[in-house]
């Protein structure tokens, strides 16, 4: 019987190599205006937030592979919380996986601030806004991009 400490060292496979792409996050925050307010209560129809998940991937794809890519698939799409004119949205995206030539990213939108209105009024005036401490987990999603095949 041979002992494992003689035997030559493994060659690296791929489940070895880590992917510096990989957990790569990237954050865009906007303010929603009132021009997207499409239903009573000033709410945003919830395509405006996919809107935004495309607007992070396209990020994502420039930093990772130098081109705009493509948004092939959203997968797993959740809206949890309303959208509402006047708030600021946080959105996120983080690599989960790496292909030949696809990423799959987790995404995630939340409200950061919002106006009194929507928070129940403060009679501060009709202008008035305040950070949400936690912000409002909003929308999340999976989603896949893919990039042209490398030269």
């Amino acid at each position: 019987m041979s002992d494992p400490t003689d035997q030559a060292p493994r060659a690296a496979t791929a489940t070895d190599v880590t992917d510096s792409r990989l957990g790569l996050v990237v954050t865009h925050r906007r303010y929603v205006s009132y021009a997207e307010s499409h239903y009573a209560g000033n709410l945003v129809a919830g395509g405006y937030v996919l809107g935004l998940f495309g607007d992070v991937a396209t990020e994502v794809c420039i930093r990772t592979d130098g081109d705009e890519g493509l948004l092939a698939s959203y997968a797993e799409v959740r809206f949890l919380a309303p959208v509402h004119a006047g708030d600021v949205l946080e959105v996120r995206a983080t690599v989960v996986r790496v292909g030949n030539r696809s990423r799959d990213l987790e995404l995630e939108a939340r409200v950061v601030a919002r106006g009194e209105s929507g928070r129940g009024g403060s009679g501060r005036g009709e202008s008035a806004a305040g950070l949400l401490e936690p912000p409002l987990l909003a929308v999340t999603a999976r989603a896949t991009v893919v990039v042209p095949a490398s030269s």
